[in-house]
């Protein structure tokens, strides 16, 4: 049996894994986290053969999860789990070790298949995944990868708060929250917040 350990920060994703994988003859949930560096720490105890890992995590990106992953557990096979289909998110996700990706509306003959294909040592894709790729890519910029409170500083700022009013709000101190802003600018990678919140709201990353 393929032992899967499951990094996503929403429990109905876990429980619906576990629910999908309960009567599978190929593979067991050994385990799950709800963020990255709860991961790490727990597969130091709980060996595993492919991490079903999200995109979007609370204290870290899953592209960057599954670096450190790779590094830390080289024979450990990463499968990208996401809603996200944007074809930056999947070739970065690739590029960072993963070998696979599929979508978070995915079956259970597609999670198996998934599991089976890169515990053999291949790439695996779903339908809807290699649809995109396949695609001409489009001439856009790549998506910034932002993490859970980046999110809500970046909607904040785009509300029009002041700093000071972002952490009153947020419960953190100033400080943090500038430090928010420049890198926010810096994975946007531009000048001012106006450029960051025109660029956020055309790529539908925040609401006004």
């Amino acid at each position: 049996m393929t032992r899967v350990f499951i990094i996503d920060d929403h429990p109905m994703v876990v429980e619906g894994i576990k629910a999908l994988l309960a009567n599978s003859e190929t593979a067991v949930v050994c385990g799950s986290a709800h963020d990255g560096y709860s991961a790490l720490a727990q597969l130091k105890s709980l060996p595993a053969d492919v991490a079903l890992v999200d995109i979007n995590l609370p204290d870290m990106n899953g592209i960057d999860l599954c670096g450190l992953l790779k590094k830390d557990y080289p024979d450990l096979k990463i499968l990208g789990l996401s809603t996200f289909k944007e074809r930056s998110y999947i070739t970065r996700m690739i590029e960072a070790g993963a070998s696979g990706y599929l979508l978070k509306n995915a079956t259970k003959e597609e999670l198996e298949d998934a599991i089976a294909t890169s515990r053999q040592g291949r790439m695996y894709m779903s339908m809807e995944v290699a649809a995109v790729l396949t695609k001409p890519a489009p001439e856009r910029p790549a998506l910034p990868l932002l993490t859970a409170r980046e999110k809500e500083v970046l909607q904040l700022i785009a509300d029009g708060l002041t700093n000071q009013e972002i952490a009153d709000k947020l419960f953190i101190s100033i400080l943090t929250v500038d430090s928010h802003r420049k890198n926010l600018l810096a994975k946007f990678n531009v000048k001012n917040t106006a450029a960051m919140v025109r660029f956020a709201l055309e790529y539908k990353l925040i609401e006004l």
